[in-house]
């Protein structure tokens, strides 16, 4: 049996207000890619093969984790702060603060899948790339570790439990900084068989550094 091992990047910067200036770690979000590395060290088995995506926040997060990646760019992040920028021109919903992405979030999605904006890609095009990604992964008999993000993520889950845009959105909003998802490969067809763990923020002096943006 194989196992994808999914990561999301550590914390970002949050303030920003493009994709450009996001794009880069916190001091907390090296710190927290860090401790998951040691924790991964001293826990859970060797990897086959590791694979990161292209944007720094990514790289920047498996560097700090202790290993060198190959680089395959459908593990980047949808172009959420475009995406906003075209909901915003269309009317739609706005995006005010952290607690209106449970609304902005699949309403943009939404839009998106049904044409109304364009982003960088098509729905159609961002679903096909998580699936051919996940399908790369799932190696029978390797283990494979995929450092990514949230959308990504949320993407591979709701492909494979065959849900719709308001679940992969609920799935999306809880999803920590540097947790671990993990799915196992069978012969019978890929199973999820852990989702958001965060080993290595569960001490009582890291409770704060589990953040979610």
């Amino acid at each position: 049996m194989g196992e994808i091992t999914l990561v999301r990047h550590g914390q970002a910067n949050s303030a920003a207000d493009n994709e450009a200036d996001y794009d880069r770690l916190t001091e907390l979000g090296h710190t927290q890619a860090k401790w998951l590395g040691e924790w991964m060290r001293a826990h859970d088995g060797p990897f086959d093969h590791v694979v990161s995506g292209s944007l720094r926040r990514q790289r920047e997060t498996v560097a700090n984790m202790g290993w060198e990646a190959e680089v395959d760019e459908r593990l980047n992040e949808i172009t959420y702060y475009d995406l906003t920028a075209e909901m915003d021109a269309l009317g739609g919903v706005q995006r005010g603060g952290p607690e209106d992405f449970a609304v902005h979030f699949p309403a943009t999605l939404q839009a998106w899948k049904d044409g109304r904006i364009k982003g960088t890609e098509t729905w159609d095009a961002f679903v096909a790339r998580v699936r051919g990604v996940m399908d790369m992964a799932a190696q029978p008999g390797r283990r494979v570790l995929c450092v990514t993000s949230g959308g990504i993520i949320s993407r591979a889950v709701a492909d494979l439990l065959h849900l719709d845009i308001p679940q992969m959105a609920q799935i999306a909003l809880p999803i920590l900084n540097t947790s671990v998802h993990r799915i196992h490969v069978t012969p019978h067809g890929p199973i999820l068989s852990a989702f958001n763990a965060s080993p290595h923020l569960d001490h009582v002096d890291r409770l704060e550094a589990r953040t979610h943006y």
